[in-house]
């Protein structure tokens, strides 16, 4: 017999997770920085566990400055060994992201009888376990922790990606004009890294880093088939999300297998089925539509 409530809280917060990502994935993706969200989603792994280290506590707070703290750290290393030359950009992400990235698992490795942490958590996630973990004051019960959680995060995702729109959409599709103009790209940068982090940390407890990395890069992708502007793009982005949240859960309900790994494999099904349809499409002369043909 199916906990309709407990279903509906579940799909909520996958819901909600794969906004923020396809808000902040589409920004990524034009600009040519989908590994980069990817490397963020390691990298942030080291500044996790020492907040969990210092503090004792797996409060969001916490959770957020230390991830916060490492995401702008792992950038700025990329940004500074692409910058100087010493190795190609995509061989500066590789290494950051795999260095942190391992860094992060041997402090867990270290420190996992002092606190509450480990690989299945960080890597894996229990979206399931979302209409458990209540948010209570008093004796007021609030609803499911992660709902809230999530939910600020979408907000500020959305505030960010609408009240830096202009500055935004200058610097992704022209960077030399934005500078000309007097819009500081290399805020704009940290800024949007800054978000990246955010959305990938407040989702890593409820989802786990591999859904987060495929709602990152995978929906976007699939919208970015079939759009040609970007406002439509972006909204078929969270369409698509929210289509694989929907489907992984049913296809996980159904055969009995993880949640999580049914919604990312999901998300691959739909942009697998897109690529079809919009190939067969081009090739009887409608070309599929690529990042340097969308319009603003």
């Amino acid at each position: 017999m199916i906990d309709w409530q407990s279903t509906l809280w579940v799909l909520l917060a996958g819901g909600l997770m794969a906004t923020s990502c396809a808000l902040i994935g589409c920004w990524l993706l034009l600009r040519r920085m989908a590994l980069l969200g990817d490397a963020i989603s390691h990298a942030v792994l080291p500044g996790i566990v020492l907040a969990f280290w210092l503090t004792g506590s797996r409060a969001t707070l916490p959770m957020l400055l230390g991830a916060g703290v490492a995401g702008l750290l792992s950038t700025s290393i990329i940004q500074w060994l692409s910058q100087r030359r010493f190795v190609q950009s995509d061989a500066a992400i590789g290494i950051t992201f795999t260095a942190l990235f391992a860094l992060g698992v041997l402090l867990i490795s270290r420190y996992s009888g002092q606190v509450d942490l480990d690989l299945d958590c960080v890597l894996y996630g229990e979206i399931a376990y979302v209409p458990w973990d209540l948010w209570i004051i008093g004796d007021t019960v609030l609803g499911p922790r992660a709902i809230w959680t999530l939910s600020g995060v979408l907000l500020i995702t959305i505030l960010f990606t609408t009240g830096l729109y202009k500055e935004l959409l200058v610097s992704t599709f022209d960077p030399v004009y934005a500078q000309a103009a007097g819009i500081p790209t290399r805020a704009m940068y940290h800024l949007l890294m800054a978000v990246v982090a955010l959305v990938v940390v407040a989702s890593f407890e409820v989802v786990g880093a591999i859904l987060v990395l495929a709602f990152l890069v995978v929906p976007p992708a699939t919208a970015l088939l079939i759009s040609r502007r970007l406002p439509m793009m972006i909204l078929m982005s969270v369409v698509f999300g929210w289509l694989a949240v929907l489907l992984g859960y049913i296809a996980a309900h159904l055969l009995n297998v993880s949640i999580t790994g049914s919604m990312a494999t999901a998300s691959g099904i739909l942009f697998a089925l897109t690529l079809l349809a919009t190939g067969l499409r081009a090739g009887k002369g409608r070309p599929a539509i690529s990042a340097q043909r969308i319009e603003r």
